[in-house]
């Protein structure tokens, strides 16, 4: 990773971001520019595909067959355009439908396979966050406030910020298919349908609107699908501000009551593949207005998958958010460093003389072994009893800006796992979270267990599946027997899930 940066600027030149949104999927190319200012993306190729992948969730939130073919299809034209790319070149994330469906982690794989990178599934959030850097991106750094709006297929993502940082970021579940499909039943639009619809997404923004009017911005700024319609058809109607309105979108509401049905409308500048949808997000975005007491707003081209392009740079420069999150959690909770230190430094040298994979898979699973080392103690917070299950939750639950739902599960299953019973982590073991990374934090839990910076022996470590040696000095071993007992019982723990563990002396 040392050269990463270099290997972009001076091999690729390209950096790629997948986005699966709900409504549409997005593929977008760009080339890493040298600037005065810093590295700068250059959006270079894009492709763009309206899957609607929230129209196939069915009653009990599973995607019906329909929809993941469109789904494979298009993953498989964007992984076409993407072969010839290093797979740390490319980030590829999933939104809200593949958050709430049912069957959406198995469908991932699928997914996955069609596209030949890996996927992942992040939070709202999370989402919220990566917004914000493609839209930051987009715009001067004036140093203004700005709130900033992304109304999706799935949900609608709200953020506070000030140059390139969030202050406030949220995700609420209101989105533009939801909407359409709910309040418009049939195309038929209504005056009725468009008040329960605004009242129902006033409903959803509530939860959040106090403390966004409490904090306060200087402009409001739209991105994606449904902030640059309305735009369009603003700018169409006559509208020479370029900025959206209450007014302005009230007058376009009366043009679609009048007519009745969106076709017959005939609104000018607005194009084809965004009709089915297009009802569903004007009322969430004059619900959002009407809510938050918003004048007006201007659009931006930034969006979810700029931010990602960015986010990819960021990790080649190790300026990686991941970084940034595990800092402020080790703040937070008030980490012992120095045994966290110590517990990440053994478990990275033991994971390398086990490690398999690929070159990206051992790096990445040696810097989540890294990180959940330095996070392995914040349990301590609630409760010395079971703290490693604490931190298992904490880990699995809580908001961690960069890391996306699949890093937190791996994180939360090394918490759980590095101490205590091995039977409920069992189900969580696979071909992504391998025994040999278990293993490895394990064993230099065990053997740090006096938190001193005491010596230790060369230990080697060998195996691979379900069967390891862990080897050291006889008279290591004989001079240490707590150390000596804890292996024995960890030895007979590795057993009961079918690892074994041999201790082997010299």
């Amino acid at each position: 990773m040392a050269n990463a940066l270099a290997q972009i600027q001076n091999d690729a030149e390209l950096v790629a971001a997948v986005d699966l949104g709900s409504n549409s999927f997005h593929l977008l190319i760009g080339r890493v520019l040298s600037t005065p200012a810093g590295p700068q993306i250059s959006p270079l190729d894009s492709l763009k595909d309206v899957v609607r992948l929230a129209t196939g969730l069915s009653a009990d939130k599973r995607l019906d067959s329909s929809s993941q073919a469109r789904a494979i299809a298009a993953l498989q034209r964007f992984g076409e355009r993407l072969r010839a790319f290093d797979a740390k070149h490319v980030r590829a994330v999933a939104t809200n439908t593949f958050r709430v469906a049912k069957n959406g982690a198995e469908f991932l794989k699928t997914c996955e396979a069609a596209l030949g990178f890996p996927i992942e599934v992040i939070a709202g959030k999370e989402e919220a966050r990566l917004i914000y850097n493609g839209v930051a991106h987009s715009q001067a750094a004036d140093g203004a406030r700005r709130l900033v709006i992304d109304i999706g297929g799935g949900s609608t993502e709200f953020i506070i910020g000030t140059d390139y940082e969030a202050e406030l970021l949220e995700s609420v579940f209101v989105g533009c298919i939801r909407f359409n499909r709910d309040f418009f039943p049939g195309g038929e639009l209504t005056r009725s349908g468009f008040k329960d619809a605004i009242f129902e997404a006033r409903r959803g923004i509530q939860v959040i609107s106090a403390a966004y009017r409490k904090l306060g911005w200087e402009k409001a700024v739209g991105s994606s699908g449904s902030a640059r319609a309305i735009q369009d058809v603003l700018v169409a109607l006559g509208d020479t501000s370029h900025h959206i309105t209450l007014a302005g979108m009230e007058r376009i509401r009366s043009l679609l009551v009048k007519a009745g049905r969106i076709e017959a409308a005939e609104l000018p500048g607005l194009k084809v593949d965004r009709m089915p949808v297009f009802v569903g997000g004007l009322t969430i975005m004059m619900a959002a207005f009407e809510e938050l007491a918003i004048q007006d707003m201007e659009y931006s081209e930034g969006a979810l998958r700029l931010g990602v392009l960015y986010d990819v740079l960021g990790r080649a420069r190790h300026d990686d958010m991941r970084m940034h999150t595990v800092e402020q959690f080790m703040n937070r909770y008030e980490v012992d460093r120095a045994q966290a230190s110590r517990v990440a430094e053994l478990a990275r040298s033991l994971w390398l003389q086990i490690s398999g994979g690929s070159q990206e898979e051992r790096a990445e699973m040696e810097a989540l072994l890294g990180w959940s080392a330095q996070l392995l103690e914040i349990g301590h917070s609630i409760s010395h009893n079971s703290f490693h299950k604490h931190t298992a939750y904490i880990l699995g639950q809580a908001d961690m800006p960069g890391f996306s739902r699949r890093d937190q599960r791996m994180l939360s299953t090394l918490a759980m796992g590095h101490v205590g019973k091995l039977g409920k982590v069992l189900p969580m073991v696979g071909e992504a979270m391998p025994w040999s990374a278990i293993m490895s934090l394990r064993l230099a839990a065990v053997f740090f267990r006096n938190r001193s910076d005491a010596k230790l022996p060369e230990i080697s470590l060998s195996g691979q599946g379900r069967h390891f040696e862990i080897t050291l000095p006889k008279a290591w071993l004989s001079q240490h027997p707590l150390t000596e007992h804890s292996l024995e019982r960890d030895r007979s723990e590795w057993r009961k899930v079918g690892v074994e563990l041999v201790i082997s002396s010299h």
